[in-house]
């Protein structure tokens, strides 16, 4: 959801709930990128044949909304028995029809039955594709009672992916620079932050010039107005939908914007739109510091660990890593740079689910020895690289979304004063920059707008599920986002990793398999602990 400066260098984004980054770590199998012809623009659609079309809801909305409300999907083959179609949607929701229009991708894999209609899926990020996510991952993503009663559908936000997407780079060495380059000044002098300053705004300029207006308009609030566009093209007249992590954000400024047309809504990995960006940030170091404790507990169970059994002294030795790699870095075969920052994304990756875990006993065995492969393996995997290529735009999109979606502080006194606080709260894992997030307080464009709880009064029941032991997405958030809203209903996971229903617990899954397929609404604060028998 946000970023966190790091160590030497208040360029990186640190760990965020961006879900279509992780459990896949535990076979170290990247979904392989899919074609761009997959995916036929609109006005060639007519001239491919074979194609199944939509029937728009015909619901009433304002006379300058008409023709993107009204706009009839062709679906047609696009491999692995799922079908892609594109959709027109308003630049600028507020001004529709005035300037360029966007293209929104989308794929679905059709009901296996009979369909009851729509199950729209977002699995996270800011910035992660809810298109190859559904186009490739489908059995990953529901299960197959849900794919037995919906046509599953997938698209990726504005911004995003296959849809009319930020740029921020021609040469993959220029973001290869941006996210691994390490200024030449010393950290914290002034040479030092006018470096870094100048790299941000330098980074902020080539996203505007690359990627043009859009890059104002990715917001959050701009994707729900997209997804509510959707239900009706595809003909729905009610939104089922289930939001993974950030996906859930977008679900929940749904049902607060059109509460009327909430169907069965389940967000899991909650978010809560109530928090700041240090809030989030304070929550997340917390999360992922008392991962790291779990970790070290159960190392010696995961084999070869490379830490003795005492949890605080291994803590101790991380902490010296993170100076030691600071102090002296390790260059790679690559001519990248291993240093605190790279390790520091290296363990959230992993932190992520429980079962990519001995992947940090090998990557910190290996640093004993000053290699860095499983280190950049796992950034890597956070980042979307491959093979010196990046295989998507998730990162520039999580930027560009993100410094939309929250305000900033720029007040260095209230700065110094949160990291003092991230200091004390996760003291193993905090790396702080005394300019704070300085990439999105000289981005081109600023947050307006308000944080503030979302309601969605009179909405169907909303199931909102949090995990005890979840890093990226505390479970305070989920019981904070189910206490806001009208109709909320809290589900509670007793473990550890980022979402529930993953984990395939029986608890969970049928409970909402049971309430998208027939709307059976589980209890309010249902716990589901597997260890308890």
């Amino acid at each position: 959801m946000t970023r966190r400066t790091a160590d030497d260098s208040a360029l990186r984004p640190s760990r965020a709930p961006r879900r279509s980054r992780r459990t896949a770590i535990a076979a170290i199998v990247l979904v392989p990128a899919l074609l761009l012809s997959g995916c036929v623009p609109a006005w060639l659609q007519g001239l491919v044949g074979g194609g199944v079309t939509s029937t728009p809801t015909g619901e009433e909305v304002a006379a300058e909304l008409q023709p993107y409300y009204t706009q009839v999907l062709t679906w047609t083959s696009c491999g692995g028995g799922a079908q892609c179609a594109t959709a027109t949607a308003p630049l600028d929701w507020d001004n529709p029809g005035e300037g360029e229009d966007i293209q929104l991708a989308l794929v679905r894999h059709p009901a296996t039955g009979t369909a009851q209609g729509s199950l729209f899926i977002n699995p996270g990020g800011p910035g992660a594709s809810g298109f190859d996510f559904v186009r490739d991952s489908v059995d990953f993503a529901v299960s197959t009672d849900l794919q037995r009663e919906f046509d599953i559908v997938g698209w990726d936000p504005r911004g995003v992916g296959r849809s009319s997407a930020v740029s921020c780079y021609e040469d993959p060495a220029e973001l290869d620079a941006f996210i691994f380059g390490i200024p030449e000044a010393e950290f914290g002098t002034p040479e030092w932050e006018a470096e870094v300053t100048e790299s941000s705004i330098a980074f902020g300029e080539r996203c505007a010039e690359l990627t043009g207006p859009l890059l104002g308009h990715v917001d959050t609030a701009s994707t729900v107005r997209d997804l509510d566009l959707l239900r009706a093209i595809v003909g729905d007249p009610q939104l089922n939908y289930f939001g993974y992590s950030y996906g859930t954000d977008i679900g929940a400024r749904y049902a607060d914007a059109f509460p009327e047309k909430v169907g069965r809504l389940v967000l899991d990995g909650a978010t809560d739109p109530t928090t700041t960006t240090f809030e989030v940030v304070l929550a997340q170091s917390v999360g992922f510091e008392n991962a790291l404790r779990a970790y070290l507990a159960a190392c010696p169970e995961l084999g070869e660990c490379p830490f003795p059994d005492s949890v605080d002294e291994s803590l101790l030795l991380i902490r010296q890593l993170f100076d030691q790699l600071n102090e002296s870095p390790i260059e790679a075969e690559d001519g990248r740079i291993f240093d605190g920052a790279v390790l520091d994304i290296a363990i959230a990756t992993a932190l992520y689910d429980e079962g990519s875990w001995s992947f940090l006993n090998q990557m910190f065995a290996e640093l004993r020895t000053g290699i860095v492969d499983t280190g950049f393996l796992l950034a890597d995997f956070y980042y979307g690289r491959e093979g010196g290529e990046y295989i998507d735009n998730s990162l520039e999109a999580f930027i560009a979304i993100n410094c939309l979606d929250y305000p900033v502080e720029t007040d260095r006194a209230v700065i110094a004063e949160q990291n003092a606080q991230l200091l004390e709260a996760a003291p193993t894992l905090t790396s702080s920059s005394p300019l704070g997030d300085v990439l999105c307080a000289n981005w081109p464009y600023q947050f307006d707008g308000e944080l503030g709880p979302v309601v969605a009064a009179g909405a169907a029941p909303i199931l909102v599920v949090g995990t005890t032991g979840d890093p990226a997405t505390p479970i305070q958030w989920a019981e904070a986002l189910a206490e806001q809203l009208e109709s909320g209903v809290l589900l509670t996971w007793v473990g550890e990793g980022h979402i529930a229903y993953d984990e395939g617990d029986p608890c969970i899954n049928d409970a909402v398999d049971a309430y998208f397929i027939d709307g059976t609404v589980p209890d309010d604060g249902l716990v589901c602990d597997p260890s308890a028998g």
